[in-house]
């Protein structure tokens, strides 16, 4: 005897909804980066924000934060590369979630939590695919191979340590005195 009270078609219609809802907040995310949509800052004001969090160079940052929010968000929703998709907004995010941690966990004290729950959502769908209604399963699952899943995951952590790394590193030059950076016997040289 079964305990199984879900239906195929519930679990169905819950992962379409989720991932449709999950890809639409995503993209407005990326617009207000991107377009300045939704009460965003645009490129510049976000590239201004880039830097004083010390992403470098911040223009190009600003861009992919927008489109790893904006174009993973709209291939999540529609259900296409998922596991490209899935590990481009979690990296986003997880990224986002380490500038917000020394705030705590809470979002309503600037914390982790929102992104960290985008991230960990995007990373669901990484793992676990799209489901029957998207366009991976229309185009047969071309894009959306087990060995592709496991590759994304895998590269999750590894992009966001990257530019974790290199954003402390950017931060850490900003505060070193130009007389540390350069000694003046260098300096002249």
């Amino acid at each position: 005897m079964s305990q199984e009270n879900v239906t195929p078609a519930a679990t169905t219609a819950a992962r379409t909804l989720f991932r449709a809802a999950l890809g639409g907040v995503l993209v407005a995310h990326g617009s207000q980066k991107l377009f300045g949509w939704f009460g965003g800052g645009g490129i510049e004001e976000t590239s201004k924000g880039m830097h004083a969090m010390g992403f470098r160079p911040a223009k190009t940052s600003a861009m992919l934060a927008g489109l790893g929010e904006a174009g993973a968000g709209l291939a999540l929703a529609l259900g296409f590369a998922t596991p490209v998709a899935g590990a481009a907004a979690a990296t986003t995010m997880g990224v986002a979630a380490s500038v917000h941690a020394p705030n705590g966990f809470f979002a309503m004290e600037g914390g982790l939590e929102y992104p960290a729950v985008l991230g960990l959502a995007a990373t669901s769908f990484a793992i676990g695919g799209p489901g029957r209604v998207s366009l991976d399963a229309l185009t047969g699952h071309v894009l959306d191979r087990p060995w592709m899943r496991a590759v994304a995951v895998t590269a999750i952590p590894v992009a966001i340590a990257v530019q974790v790394y290199r954003r402390r590193k950017a931060l850490a030059e900003d505060n070193t005195p130009t007389s540390e950076a350069a000694p003046a016997e260098e300096a002249s040289i």
